[in-house]
């Protein structure tokens, strides 16, 4: 489907953008990827491993600004939806800018797809969408649904919106992974907000083949989340030092104990695949539809899938050779 194509990835300079860009070029040779974000250095540092590559562009705007996304969208096949204000306490500190970022920003973005005929978008969303007690959370629920909704103005034959949904992205940029490696390198105790928490565990390598599919198999309006393992605080600060104190902090504004990716009240229109689920759009009874079901199997009544009940758990053992590949020796 992305063979020959042209690409636009939202937020590009950011881990996501970093793995899908290299990943996609070699699996599916697609015409152009277009890297769409407001950072110029972050760009400028990007395009220097991409000098004489003719299938890579920059281009500098914000999902704010609605007329620079139809000039950044004009040709273009399918987008990425990747930009965002990510961080919990600078969203609960900034509440107006994640707003609009988060929220006015993938409006203008639906607007921009529809008006630009895009044949698919999909956007990247979060454990925290679910049952949200944060602002992020709370504005990425928010995108979600204007993007699962975006398929009732798109008609047949135009745009098709779908969102993928994971945890925390192990190596990502503000990640808890390099910050404890910081500490650790830094001879500081690692911050711990409480012992009991836990943690969705999912790579870049496997968020950019969850969109991979999510193309391929998306009609309009699902929300897939990938099946991944799950870990105690504990553990990875365990997995990074063995001799490294810690130190207790408590748990900082917005935060949960365990993450969600599907609540109960998303149940009835869940379905169980081999390496995912999928959350069905309620609206239109597009969850009754044969073709988004597809092979799927109806979740158990009251089903929930947060990183407390998951019954797949990451080792110690198994992030420490994680780290080692991805770092080396700490």
């Amino acid at each position: 489907m992305l063979k020959n194509s042209t690409i636009l990835v939202t937020g590009g300079t950011g881990s996501f953008g970093n793995v899908f860009l290299p990943m996609t070029l070699q699996k599916y040779s697609p015409k152009k990827i277009i890297i769409f974000s407001r950072d110029e250095m972050k760009q400028w540092e990007m395009a220097k491993h991409y000098v004489n590559n003719d299938k890579v562009r920059f281009f500098i705007g914000d999902i704010r600004d609605k007329d620079r996304l139809y000039r950044a969208l004009d040709g273009v096949d399918y987008v990425v939806h990747a930009a965002a204000t990510k961080i919990v306490p600078t969203a609960e500190y900034n509440p107006f800018e994640c707003i609009k970022t988060n929220i006015d920003g993938a409006m203008n973005l639906i607007d921009a797809c529809l008006d630009s005929n895009v044949k698919r978008l999909i956007a990247l969303s979060t454990d925290k969408a679910s049952s949200p007690t944060n602002l992020y959370g709370a504005t990425k629920l928010a995108s979600d649904k204007l993007f699962v909704a975006g398929n009732s103005y798109s008609g047949t034959e135009n745009c098709k919106f779908s969102v993928v949904r994971y945890g925390n992205v192990m190596g990502s940029r503000g990640s808890v992974i390099p910050f404890f490696m910081e500490k650790v390198a830094n001879g500081e105790p690692i911050p711990i907000t409480d012992e009991r928490m836990t943690r969705f565990m999912i790579t870049l390598e496997e968020a950019v083949q969850l969109v991979w599919h999510a193309f391929e198999d998306m009609i309009g309006g699902e929300v897939y989340v990938k099946k991944i393992p799950s870990m105690n605080i504990m553990d990875i600060a365990e997995a990074i030092s063995e001799k490294t104190k810690t130190n207790f902090i408590g748990i900082r504004p917005g935060e949960k104990l365990h993450e969600q990716m599907i609540g109960e009240e998303d149940c009835h229109y869940s379905y169980d695949y081999d390496a995912h689920y999928k959350i069905l759009p309620a609206i239109n009874d597009w969850y009754l539809d044969p073709e988004r079901i597809k092979n799927g199997k109806k979740v158990p009544q009251d089903f929930s899938y947060n990183s407390k009940n998951n019954s797949e758990w990451m080792s110690v053992m198994q992030l420490r050779s994680w780290i080692k590949k991805k770092y080396g020796d700490i």
